[in-house]
């Protein structure tokens, strides 16, 4: 909203209403460039009207610049325009302030704000790779992967009650059925997940859920209307491929495939696809914040797992194991927990700030990483199949990366590549020539 005070010296020949009137012409069209450009709709109010005093420096010829022959008066205008932020609602505000561990990522242009999180995804999540192979390499754990989840779930939901009491806007934004959909997805993906390793070695639990890249693009179609680029395509398949490859290496090196372990990994994989999607959508209409996002549809996730485990028994002897190990099973847990919950902080802001398909790109490299660091401190056979596979999502990564930042990476056409070529054979002749 825009303010004027006008002060008008008494004995001006003219009233207060014919400089009232004067004044609201001139500043009429300036008024109303300032509101286009902040995107604003107000009323122009006078808020005061009242004599001032001489003053001493003599201002510009008024008279002249406004047609009036007689006027004799000095008048001093102040106009505040606030700023975009300033009359912002609270919903709209917190966009401009997007924390994530305390740090506000608007303060960064867009090449440090993804390396930022590119950075934080790689860092907790190799972390809490590593404690997830740890906790499952205990011998009789394999069976309780759901209490786990039990347990994880729980802790994320402390971790985002306490984040979101340090921040300002505690308000939910996101409608409680559509946490109850994300949190239906989360369960299917975390649980699910950690259920098949009871049955799949490590490496090819990450292979499966690093396939996830082309159910994340089909859901953005027909979830969002997205439509995708021959190069996203080409990055999709050239990182699933790769993945295949590893998984193939590995059958022939280490068989140890199980058909419920497949099955539990390729559910997890669907609602993984999904969640995405659902995440990104959610996040932009209702402009929901992660530490909301992480609190509500943990908990609710939390209910769900509790109630599948008390239908099915499988509480009371999760309890009883893990109460006789309980360094290596809470401690590890807990270490497993908090650098997850960091993680995904992470990567909502990725999905916040970039969309779901980086993200998913992103964290696909990161279990590209997190399975040559499996290779490297857990004993387990190689092979030169690896490294192709390996190469080939490199590959895939390089076309997503080409793809978002197509103007800055610009290559060059196969014409353009022989007209160099050309142009510098005719180069190294004339050299000769010479």
């Amino acid at each position: 909203m825009t303010f004027i005070r006008l002060h008008a010296k008494q004995g001006c020949k003219y009233t207060k209403r014919t400089l009232l009137s004067v004044w609201t012409n001139r500043l009429y069209s300036s008024a109303r460039k300032t509101l286009a450009e902040h995107t604003l709709c107000s009323s122009v109010y006078i808020l005061s009207m009242k004599p001032t005093q001489e003053i001493k420096q003599e201002p510009a010829d008024m008279s002249g610049k406004f047609g009036l022959g007689n006027y004799s008066s000095r008048k001093h205008i102040s106009i505040s325009v606030p700023s975009s932020t300033e009359v912002m609602s609270p919903h709209i505000k917190s966009v401009e302030e997007l924390r994530v561990l305390g740090i506000n990522l608007n303060r960064f242009n867009t090449p440090t704000q993804f390396f930022i999180c590119v950075a934080g995804v790689f860092l907790f999540y190799l972390i809490y790779g590593y404690l997830q192979e740890l906790i499952f390499s205990l011998e009789g754990f394999k069976p309780f992967g759901w209490y786990l989840t039990l347990v994880q779930f729980g802790l994320y939901s402390l971790f985002g009650l306490v984040e979101l009491q340090l921040t300002q806007d505690k308000r939910r934004r996101i409608p409680c059925k559509t946490y109850m959909i994300i949190a239906f997805l989360t369960v299917g993906t975390m649980g699910l997940s950690n259920t098949s390793l009871g049955y799949l070695n490590y490496p090819t639990q990450v292979i499966f859920k690093c396939c996830k890249l082309i159910p994340v693009m089909i859901g953005g179609v027909f979830i969002q209307g997205k439509r995708y680029n021959v190069a996203d395509v080409s990055a999709a398949l050239c990182m699933s491929l790769g993945l295949i490859w590893f998984t193939l290496a590995d059958s022939k090196i280490a068989p140890n495939f199980n058909v419920t372990g497949v099955i539990l990994i390729s559910l997890a994989l669907c609602a993984d696809a999904a969640i995405g999607n659902v995440q990104e959508k959610a996040m932009k209409i209702h402009n929901g914040t992660n530490s909301e996002m992480v609190l509500y549809s943990y908990s609710i996730g939390f209910v769900y797992i509790l109630l599948g485990l008390l239908s099915f028994g499988g509480l009371g002897p999760a309890v009883s194991f893990c109460s006789q190990h309980p360094v290596t099973t809470y401690g590890y847990a807990f270490l497993f927990s908090l650098t997850g919950y960091f993680g995904i902080s992470f990567v909502l802001a990725l999905i916040k700030l970039f969309g779901a398909l980086v993200a998913v790109t992103v964290t696909t490299g990161r279990k590209a990483m997190t399975i040559v660091l499996s290779f490297l401190f857990f004993s387990k056979p190689f092979t030169f199949q690896y490294v192709w596979g390996g190469l080939l999502v490199v590959f895939g990564i390089f076309l997503n990366v080409y793809s978002k930042n197509r103007d800055k990476m610009k290559l060059p056409s196969l014409a353009e590549l022989r007209k160099r070529v050309l142009s510098g054979r005719k180069v190294r002749l004339l050299s000769q020539d010479v």
